[in-house]
């Protein structure tokens, strides 16, 4: 279970979870609980055997969590039986998340829930995967080779949970040099460049129209902050409030400055400008914190 510890500033502690013996050793019973939730987004029971041998994979304490070492590792496993499923075999996607979204309401909806923008990489050896490239990645701290996926996390008093992903692809993918990397990852043929703050506008815009969790706050760091576009998204949102970090060398108006139009005679026309009638101040660079 979950407890809620709250703190003498009236703010809930990250929840801990508390973990016995009894909660081990039934663990598997629970995630077959667990999968069972999905199992008509599978058209055949090969899939969803599969789709549970990967959970398990996921679960267990391999190094690497890619197909091959799992499928040895997991009862049952065939490697390219379990990388057929993962590269072609379908499974209904949309209904997968929705029934994910409406667990995490049941379980955790509150209406003063947060939602969690941020990113992070994995590592990858080969150039085979969407997207990968050398790139900065946030779990070594320095330029690598590897994935960057933009990230949505609902947190509320009752626990937390990713809701959503967007893999980042660099704008260099999507030049004439990475055609053919493009067709052999199946990219779709109308994919467009996007930042990571554009990734994460997706994602915000996808939560209001389909209101899939409770919510009232959002966060991000100031990779997010910084961006006018990411602000003044959820700026428009009625009723949502966002803290953003900034850098601390931003500079902005104390006061909104004072304008009026002026007009410019040149080359036979004349032309209306706003220009400034009064600078309340200069923009001021924000001491360090």
């Amino acid at each position: 279970m979950i407890v809620q510890q709250l703190n003498d500033n009236g703010i809930f502690a990250v929840p801990k979870f508390i973990v016995n013996k009894d909660d081990v050793e039934g663990f598997m019973e629970e995630l077959k609980g667990f999968h069972s939730q999905f199992s008509d987004c599978f058209t055949r029971s090969e899939p969803r055997e599969h789709f549970f041998q990967y959970m398990v994979g996921q679960f267990s304490e391999i190094e690497r969590k890619s197909i091959e070492p799992i499928a040895l590792a997991v009862e049952g496993g065939n490697v390219r039986s379990l990388q057929r499923f993962i590269t072609n075999v379908p499974w209904d996607e949309e209904k997968m998340m929705k029934k994910y979204h409406a667990l995490i309401n049941e379980d955790m909806g509150d209406p003063n829930g947060v939602v969690i923008f941020d990113e992070s990489a994995f590592v990858k050896k080969g150039n085979d995967s969407a997207g990968v490239a050398r790139q900065y990645c946030g779990t070594t701290g320095k330029i690598e080779n590897c994935q960057v996926g933009v990230f949505a996390a609902y947190a509320s008093p009752h626990g937390y949970a990713l809701l959503d992903k967007r893999l980042f692809i660099p704008e260099k993918w999507f030049q004439d040099t990475h055609k053919e990397r493009r067709k052999e990852c199946r990219m779709q043929d109308d994919a467009v460049f996007k930042t990571k703050p554009q990734l994460a506008i997706d994602m915000f815009q996808h939560l209001c129209t389909e209101w899939i969790v409770p919510f009232k706050y959002v966060v991000a760091d100031s990779f997010y902050g910084r961006n006018p576009e990411f602000r003044d998204t959820i700026d428009a949102c009625i009723g949502i409030t966002y803290f953003v970090a900034i850098p601390s060398d931003t500079l902005f108006w104390l006061k909104e400055p004072l304008t009026n139009e002026k007009q410019y005679r040149y080359k036979g026309q004349i032309k209306s400008k706003k220009v400034l009638k009064e600078r309340c101040q200069q923009p001021i660079e924000r001491p360090p914190r």
